[in-house]
């Protein structure tokens, strides 16, 4: 597999996201620059999760390492944290997916901040495998999930104070929604987002998630995280009240595919166990257009 095939295989996984990355109807030069985004987001959390095609060993070549560096994935957050500071320096980054990002920073004059603060979450994913508290997975949704949501504001011209607190509450509820899907994956990862304290208040134990399927306990500690899930949704809603044209459309897609992630966790029972549940194209439409409805 080539250098430019592993970079098509991370920009393809777009399409299994919860919500729409680049749609069609955005103007082309957004679409371009959101796509560089996401390459760069999915990238770093495949390196993160050791998910990268051809077992990382391209990618680790193209970022200064050699190809048996692929399996250390601190060492290839390194290298790649130092191939993302040439975008920002003036250098030429060795990796297909930065040097695509490189003309949208220079167009947007985005900083480094958030792109680093995506790196640092996946770091804290190699050494914090648990979260005591709620309040703890909130601190690491502001790295592994917030930054994202003000990359688009800053890529659109959109960014306030209060669309960036509104921005974040919807990106935090995403994380959350996708953490309740991948429960199984994640333990599998030997990871769990779900914190301590509410499995504590739940009587659910690690065992109960490594099951086939949820019994009661866990199926009420995940209707619970979904409930937190859904306000914060709830609290980020007026941000797509508060712009206009293609780019409502988009912010609705957003907070839409959450909205249908979430019916479909709450069809499944709240067992997420059995199985990843998954929004359909028709409820995701659903979603999507009683949110432009609410907001209209």
């Amino acid at each position: 597999m080539t250098g430019d095939d592993s970079s098509r295989a991370v920009l393809d996984k777009a399409a299994r996201e919860n919500f729409p990355v680049a749609p069609v109807f955005l103007p082309r030069a957004w679409r371009q620059d959101l796509m560089a985004v996401y390459g760069f987001a999915r990238l770093v959390d495949d390196i993160g999760d050791g998910d990268l095609a051809n077992g990382g060993r391209d990618d680790a070549v193209r970022l200064g390492l050699s190809a048996e560096d692929a399996g250390d994935r601190t060492a290839m957050l390194d290298a790649f944290e130092a191939d993302l500071r040439r975008v920002f320096d003036g250098g030429t980054p060795g990796h297909p997916l930065l040097l695509a990002l490189r003309p949208t920073v220079r167009r947007h004059r985005l900083t480094p901040e958030p792109f680093l603060g995506l790196i640092g979450a996946n770091r804290q994913d190699q050494h914090v495998t648990r979260y005591a508290t709620y309040e703890d997975l909130l601190a690491y949704c502001e790295l592994s999930a917030n930054p994202v949501g003000r990359l688009v504001l800053s890529i659109t011209g959109t960014s306030t104070p209060e669309r960036i607190r509104r921005s974040d509450a919807v990106c935090t509820a995403l994380q959350i929604v996708e953490h309740l899907q991948d429960v199984a994956e994640d333990l599998g990862r030997d990871r769990i987002y779900l914190p301590a304290a509410d499995m504590k208040r739940f009587a659910v134990e690690e065992a109960d998630l490594a099951a086939p399927s949820a019994n009661s306990r866990v199926r009420e500690l995940v209707a619970f995280e979904a409930g937190r899930a859904r306000d914060l949704l709830d609290e980020g809603t007026p941000l797509v009240g508060s712009v206009r044209g293609r780019l409502r459309l988009l912010l609705a897609g957003f907070v839409g595919g959450g909205r249908a992630a979430l019916k479909a966790v709450e069809s499944a029972g709240h067992d997420v166990l059995a199985g990843s549940p998954k929004a359909t194209k028709p409820g995701l439409l659903r979603e999507v257009g009683s949110t432009l409805r609410r907001e209209g």
